[in-house]
């Protein structure tokens, strides 16, 4: 670059409307308390936050389909209290394989 593009770029930093846009846009990008970083910040957990949510409705309603089960079919109430209590008959053994 040589000394008269300098000038010419100098010279439209004389102008103060152009100094004004620049320290507004370097105070709105660095200083000010809800600057670009933060926003940006804000909006990507924002949109994990919506995909966590959509996952919680589905397990909500999944656990809402077992529970009207569990309420209605006695079959379920013994095949849900093995699993997860473990539960046997009297006349049973129950063996457990972990992996």
């Amino acid at each position: 670059m040589n000394i008269k593009t300098f000038k010419h770029i100098f010279g439209y930093l004389k102008n103060k409307y152009i100094i004004t846009i620049l320290a507004f846009i370097v105070w709105m990008l660095f200083f000010d308390p809800k600057d670009v970083g933060l926003m940006i910040d804000r909006n990507s957990k924002l949109k994990n936050l919506k995909i966590s949510e959509q996952h919680l409705l589905s397990e909500i309603k999944e656990t809402k389909k077992e529970l009207l089960l569990l309420k209605t079919d006695a079959a379920s109430i013994e095949k849900y209290a093995r699993e997860r209590f473990y539960m046997k008959k009297d006349n049973e053994e129950l063996f457990i394989y972990k992996n």
